[in-house]
């Protein structure tokens, strides 16, 4: 194992060209980042309103083939916000998964509610359609207004998946499932800009799909989120509220509800657009990197996760699947004693204390990735 972990040292090196530290992902600012930044502070509007802010929602429109999209300060507000416009209020319950960074359960938690996690499928590492199925099939109580829990007799108003590092999970299934028992689905596709599913856009398919541009994202401006959607009213709303829910006026300050101060600034809007444009070229470069590992690992025994029948991955973060939980740590610790920046998949959310009481079922699958799979360097250059 030592020496197989050693020449993947030595190819993921040759890949970057570099003896030095290779992080896991950084961002990369060869467009028009400089320009766009300098128009902005030149025009004064370096806050909340200002031209690339409605420009960066237009081409996330664009992207994402869908009627509106609004941007948000960051990929938490943007799920916080999506949750309470599908209708999700103090006490309720949402149905994700264990196996995803915290961010999608805390803004469970900024809404009140309280997550219910359900294991994920092998193939996509994202949120399985059985076991939503199974569990609505054991616990589920459909009534007029909507679905409860026979167990603690809370309504489930949504479910969120998370499409991990970029690989969409099973929409299709998921979404019929949900409807079955009137549960709206909202998409935490901060992972997945680029990736696709069946030929359309991850974020596209849910009541409203999710968005990050966080530092470590395949396209970054800093921080930043957007929410999405083909529900021309609740995109509305959605801007309405992230705007401190302010009723347009020329000079007056009305709010006739509570609203949120999550609106991206036009500074950071002007870096996104810069960083839209290259999408293309991002996503050509990470599929190119991944075909080289897929090679690579091929023959050395390693398992490379590759995208899924029917889908389109960006490659966000790539990784492998080692044998055993003593691969992992010994994959995990050679590899970064040698410059090599490689990281563990996320603890299990239920293992984290402010979520330890949350229902959940077996995590059969959770349990098994979350001992075997480490993310390797995934930069676009």
């Amino acid at each position: 194992m030592n020496n197989l972990i050693n020449s993947t040292i030595s190819f993921i090196k040759e890949q970057y060209k570099t003896e030095n530290f290779i992080p896991l992902h950084v961002p990369y600012f060869g467009g028009n980042e400089k320009k766009y930044l300098i128009e902005t502070i030149d025009s004064t509007f370096v806050s909340s309103v200002g031209a690339y802010v409605d420009q960066f929602e237009t081409m996330m429109q664009s992207i994402t083939d869908t009627e509106r999209a609004v941007a948000v300060v960051n990929g938490t507000a943007a799920i916080q916000v999506a949750l309470r416009l599908v209708g999700v209020n103090a006490g309720d319950e949402v149905l994700t998964q264990a196996l995803t960074f915290v961010a999608t359960a805390n803004a469970i938690a900024y809404q009140n509610a309280t997550p219910v996690f359900l294991d994920v499928d092998l193939d996509t590492m994202g949120l399985s359609p059985n076991s939503v199925a199974l569990f609505l099939e054991e616990y589920g109580d459909l009534r007029e207004d909507g679905c409860y829990n026979k167990k603690t007799g809370k309504r489930i108003s949504a479910c969120l998946p998370m499409h991990t590092f970029g690989f969409p999970v099973h929409l299709d299934e998921l979404i019929e499932v949900c409807d079955r028992w009137k549960i709206p689905v909202v998409e935490d596709a901060a992972e997945s800009l680029g990736s696709e599913y069946k030929g359309k856009p991850t974020g596209s398919f849910g009541k409203l799909g999710t968005f990050s541009f966080n530092g470590n994202k395949i396209v970054t401006c800093g921080g930043g989120g957007a929410i999405v959607t083909n529900d021309m009213k609740l995109g509305e709303k959605g801007k309405y509220l992230t705007t401190t829910a302010k009723i347009p006026h020329l000079y007056e300050y009305v709010h006739d509800e509570m609203g949120y101060n999550f609106r991206m600034p036009n500074l950071n809007a002007a870096l996104a657009c810069a960083q839209l444009e290259q999408l293309t070229n991002f996503l050509e470069n990470k599929r190119k990197l991944a075909k080289e590992y897929e090679s690579f690992f091929l023959s050395g025994g390693i398992k490379f996760r590759t995208e899924t029948p029917n889908t389109k991955a960006n490659y966000w973060l790539m990784c492998v699947e080692l044998e055993s939980k003593a691969e992992r740590d010994l994959f995990l610790k050679i590899t970064n004693e040698n410059g090599v920046m490689t990281r563990p998949i996320w603890q299990l959310m239920y293992r984290l204390p402010m979520y330890s009481s949350c229902q959940r079922d077996k995590q059969v699958n959770a349990e098994f990735l979350e001992e075997r799979i480490v993310n390797i360097p995934s930069s676009v250059r």
